[in-house]
């Protein structure tokens, strides 16, 4: 059973479009990580010029935007069509965004929001990195694909909060895009010890809104008498 949208803390105080504009935007921020995504790119284009740069970083960013929004649109029908219910998926989706919390927090890197060394050394001898590892898995990996599809099913039935949820997604790909192309830059002004320290900060966040996923499912489970 789906709980409806008011049954939400996270949106249901006095002023619940502007609470899931601000859980949307910081759930796909730290999930896609455009800051921490600036000096790996930087990594894998290095000896590169301008051009190839912006090349890839307009390509990557537009193919991971078609995935994402495919899975905005369809994930829905892809639960059904497997047999998934929605409160198993806020569970699953709840501990694999507490993996990436996990991560963030901890300054690793398991490959769950990242390539992993292997994935990078692969890249490096690709003469085309827009698809992989850019696109799949830096920007649309599976903590950000689960989350699309959550805030797209929190928002289930209301066109005007699921059009909310995808305009947060278009603000915070373009805000990626920019990063991307101005990477050196931005990486020089926030310094390693900047970036380390805002994605700790929002891993915290990250692993709030994390727990707030799975305790949705558990409810909307029926598992606890008289909540499902």
């Amino acid at each position: 059973m789906v709980l409806p949208p008011t049954a939400y803390p996270l949106s249901s105080g006095p002023f619940p479009v502007l609470d899931l504009i601000l859980t949307t935007a910081v759930a796909l921020f730290v999930t896609i990580d455009p800051v921490g995504l600036g000096p790996m790119f930087v990594g894998l284009t290095a000896g590169m010029d301008q051009r190839y740069r912006r090349r890839m970083a307009i390509k990557g960013t537009v193919i991971a935007a078609l995935i994402l929004f495919f899975f905005a649109f369809a994930g829905d029908l892809l639960l059904r069509a497997l047999g998934i219910g929605f409160a198993a998926f806020r569970i699953a989706g709840g501990v694999l965004l507490m993996l990436v919390a996990i991560d963030m927090v901890f300054a690793r890197e398991s490959g769950v929001r990242t390539a992993t060394a292997d994935e990078r050394e692969e890249a490096r001898h690709r003469a085309d990195i827009s698809v992989f590892p850019l696109a799949i898995p830096l920007i649309s990996g599976p903590g950000t694909m689960t989350t699309i599809v959550l805030f797209m099913g929190r928002a289930h039935g209301d066109l005007a909060k699921q059009a909310v949820v995808l305009g947060v997604l278009a603000g915070i790909l373009a805000l990626t895009l920019f990063v991307l192309i101005f990477a050196t830059k931005v990486s020089r002004i926030l310094g390693r010890t900047g970036i380390t320290v805002l994605n700790r900060v929002l891993g915290i966040l990250l692993s709030a809104l994390a727990c707030q996923f799975v305790i949705d499912g558990i409810l909307a489970s029926g598992l606890i008498p008289g909540k499902g």
